[in-house]
């Protein structure tokens, strides 16, 4: 088995092969980028909704 390389463990190559196993190259980069998109909007999400709390504390003092 591939796996048996220094560093892959057969849990991670299962894992790997579960979730990537018929899936085109093409498919695959689609995936990665989606991920990423995931992942940059669910921080431009946490940022404005930190930015969103402080303005709010900001107003409720001057009220």
């Amino acid at each position: 088995m591939c796996a048996a390389k220094p560093g892959i463990s057969e849990a991670s190559y299962y894992n790997w092969k579960a979730k990537f196993g018929g899936m085109e190259a093409s498919d695959i980069k689609k995936m990665k980028d989606l991920e990423d998109e995931n992942r940059r909007l669910k921080q431009m999400f946490a940022d404005l909704s930190l930015e969103c709390r402080a303005l709010k504390d900001v107003i409720e003092k001057k009220l």
